[in-house]
């Protein structure tokens, strides 16, 4: 009897033959999938398989065939079983490619998907699909900081409730990224199933669910969050979301700050994505089922179980299946599949946790002044200057190289203080508010090999002083004192 799996490799089709599977997917997860393998060849080398597409194909059912496709991430001889050499693959999708490029870049006025898009755009393996439901603000200023291309991406569609899911064929797999609940279709050939229990006189023929969890918890019911614009500094950016639950003690308060906005009505929606975030498991259910089309991202509809309120329509979140068959092609032995999955309500809000870690920027660094061509002096209202950081390898050191960042001055009063403005070509120190990298300011000015000192040292280690210069010209205005020796 035919084998209902299939494994389309670069070696060719079935050279290498499914003995067991084990693949894990989860909503805004990479997932794997690890396969034992047999063939009659002793010598297949890792390097014929490493960094190209494979495709599993079970047909279980010959009318909605399953597909898992990947890149292969690993491949290892194990022993042998008879005849055979037995192997073992490890496919992951391309998506799981960017864990291993890393980057110091920066985006100016760019929306998250923009972005996204962006950095899937070097990467000539990114196949993917935004299904997105809602518009996105324009980040003024947002760094790749000395991270990989996965965990950037990953944190922002994490901050912005972004989520994702892979859909797989023939021709490969496909990142979905969404936001909305009303995007997610059901299942090809695997709309609904009905349940049995374990102990049920069931026909082999079959597909359903034979066991099925239903679990609630206790989760916050309030967030509220706020942050601080320095162009209204006396304006409350405060906002808060409420969703309390029918049990008692769900009026929880989460409250954070920084918010990571400006504007009052992307407050709001952060709010209600915080919330959204918090309570995403809520109502958790999993299940167990002998079905191959149960898919991570699509929706599944249950029926037959004893209890009625069960009997909806669910947004599978995550998937772990397991088969195997017998490494005698000839064997009587059925192939077996099981698969456990996870599911919401199909009307819940899912909204990814924001897991990955934003990366700090641990101390001060210094930067060059930057601007137009031509000038000396390029500035704003508030004395802002642009740099050029040692890091950016794509900046071109002019007018758009960095956002515009605050400059630390000795007084900052209304209307009156200090006023130093750093020029163009002049080293100064950046620092970052909480170590965020999005948040650089510019706390001091430092001399170097192209930016002497005015009085010649160490001879005139004595004299300190402020020496100025004119505007795109040679003249000098100093002030100037010496301290002197002391007298004997």
């Amino acid at each position: 009897m035919a084998s209902p799996f299939r494994l389309k490799t670069a070696l060719g089709d079935d050279v290498l033959r499914v003995h067991a599977c084990a693949s894990r997917e989860a909503l805004s997860d990479l997932g794997e999938t690890t396969l034992t393998l047999l063939s009659e060849r002793k010598d297949i080398r890792a390097a014929e398989l490493l960094g190209k597409a494979a495709t599993l194909t079970m047909a279980l059912r010959d009318d909605a065939p399953r597909q898992l496709a990947g890149y292969v991430t690993r491949f290892a001889q194990t022993g042998f079983e008879g005849r055979h050499t037995v192997y073992q693959m490890t496919l992951r999708p391309w998506l799981w490619l960017l864990t291993r490029t890393a980057d110091c870049r920066i985006f100016q006025e760019m929306t998250v998907p923009d972005i996204v898009r962006a950095v899937f755009d070097d990467h000539p393996v990114a196949r993917h699909e935004f299904k997105l439901m809602r518009a996105y603000r324009p980040w003024t200023y947002c760094v790749q900081y000395r991270e990989t291309d996965f965990n950037f991406v990953a944190r922002l569609l994490e901050n912005e409730g972004i989520y994702w899911y892979f859909t797989h064929d023939e021709a490969g797999h496909t990142l979905v990224l969404t936001d909305a609940a009303s995007a997610h279709d059901c299942a090809p050939g695997c709309e609904s199933l009905p349940f049995y229990g374990s102990s049920a006189n069931v026909p082999p023929e079959l597909e359903y669910v034979d066991a099925w969890i239903t679990q609630e918890s206790l989760k916050p019911g309030k967030v509220v969050i706020t942050d601080f614009d320095f162009e209204r500094p006396s304006s409350s950016l405060e906002k808060q979301q409420d969703r309390t639950r029918d049990y008692d003690l769900s009026d929880g308060e989460v409250f954070d700050y920084p918010g990571g906005y400006l504007q009052a009505g992307d407050g709001a929606q952060y709010a209600e994505d915080r919330l959204d975030e918090i309570q995403t498991a809520y109502a958790r259910f999993d299940g167990d089922t002998n079905a191959q089309g149960v898919r991570t991202g699509h929706l599944l509809s249950l029926e037959r179980h004893p209890r009625d309120d069960q009997n909806a329509k669910y947004l599978v979140t995550g998937t772990t299946i397991q088969m195997r068959q017998a490494a005698n092609e000839s064997a009587s032995g059925e192939s077996d599949l099981r698969c456990r999955f996870s599911a919401i309500p199909a009307d819940q809000q899912f909204r990814p946790e924001r897991r990955t870690p934003k990366p700090m920027a641990p101390g001060p660094q210094t930067a060059i002044v930057t601007g137009p061509s031509g000038e000396e002096i390029f500035t704003d209202k508030y004395g802002r200057v642009k740099v050029q950081f040692h890091w950016d390898r794509r900046g071109k050191r002019n007018e758009s190289s960095s956002c515009w960042i605050r400059v630390s001055q000795p007084w900052a009063g209304k209307g009156w203080g200090g006023v130093s403005i750093p020029r163009i070509g002049q080293e100064v120190v950046v620092d970052f508010v909480e170590g965020d990298p999005d948040q650089p300011l510019i706390t001091g000015r430092v001399y170097n090999a192209e930016q002497m000192p005015p009085y010649g040292l160490p001879a005139a280690a004595v004299i300190s002083g402020i020496k100025s210069k004119t505007h795109k010209g040679a003249a000098t205005t100093s002030c100037r004192w010496t301290t002197p020796p002391a007298r004997r």
